[in-house]
């Protein structure tokens, strides 16, 4: 218990860092900062947590393991000879961004009951759907007119169809679910999504510190959310109350 609170401390206490520095125009110090957040919220669940979710583990892994890249690379001075490792870095980055995003859909998804939610929430789908079809639009315009690596565009296209699927599916499972665990869910997926937008907005529109430090407080809420889920029941809210009631019955 103590070490863990010694951790958490710890990631608190670079959170801080992290947004001092971005503040004060220390973007490289902030870099780094914010770069050791994950990781060590990944290294906290692999040795706190006793039972271990196989498709969080792996989220968690590429996410962290993306960020740890990014971290190494950005110490690498960049010249012509360098090139190719930053380019490599932007693709192989990205890639495990998108399989993390991968696993986490697969494992809120993966008991859902697909028929009973296309017969109830047909409606919702729908809407789901063209909210996407928008948000992909106008994420790559934004990409388009300011990336020119060859192939970026495709994979922002993937990178944010998963995204989106992520969002959506975790807001399908709360339809379906309608407990505390599958809010937490939907909530880490929200601030998920909402982060992955304000970095395009700082990448490729203002790199402002406000909108870093925005982008990463959202990552280490939805982070918050997804490890204070892992304690709760997935049992449906109808399903909880059946059980709990006919529990109270036989003792009455």
């Amino acid at each position: 218990m103590f070490k863990s609170k010694v951790l958490v401390s710890l990631v608190l206490a670079i959170y801080m860092l992290f947004a001092i520095f971005g503040f004060v125009g220390k973007e490289a110090i902030a870099f780094t900062l914010d770069s050791l957040i994950l990781p060590l919220i990944a290294f906290s669940y692999y040795t706190f947590f006793k039972e271990k979710r196989v498709y969080f583990a792996l989220f968690l892994t590429c996410y962290a393991a993306s960020d740890l890249i990014g971290l190494i690379v950005n110490y690498i001075p960049f010249t012509e000879a360098s090139k190719l490792i930053f380019t490599l870095d932007y693709y192989i980055g990205n890639a495990l961004y998108v399989a993390a995003y991968v696993f986490l859909f697969i494992g809120i998804c993966k008991n859902l009951n697909v028929l009973h939610i296309l017969k109830n929430f047909i409606i919702h789908i729908i809407v789901l759907i063209a909210l996407n079809v928008w948000l992909i639009y106008v994420l790559q315009n934004i990409v388009e007119n300011q990336n020119d690596l060859f192939g970026s565009y495709y994979l922002e296209l993937i990178y944010n169809v998963i995204m989106l699927l992520l969002l959506s599916g975790a807001l399908l499972n709360y339809f379906y679910r309608d407990n505390q665990k599958s809010l937490y869910l939907f909530l880490g997926a929200l601030c998920i999504v909402f982060s992955e937008v304000i970095d395009v907005a700082y990448l490729y529109i203002s790199q402002r510190a406000l909108l870093n430090f925005l982008s990463t407080s959202l990552v280490l809420l939805a982070f918050y959310f997804f490890c204070k889920q892992l304690t709760m029941s997935d049992i449906k809210e109808e399903e909880r109350q059946i059980y709990f009631g006919s529990s109270k019955s036989t003792e009455a």
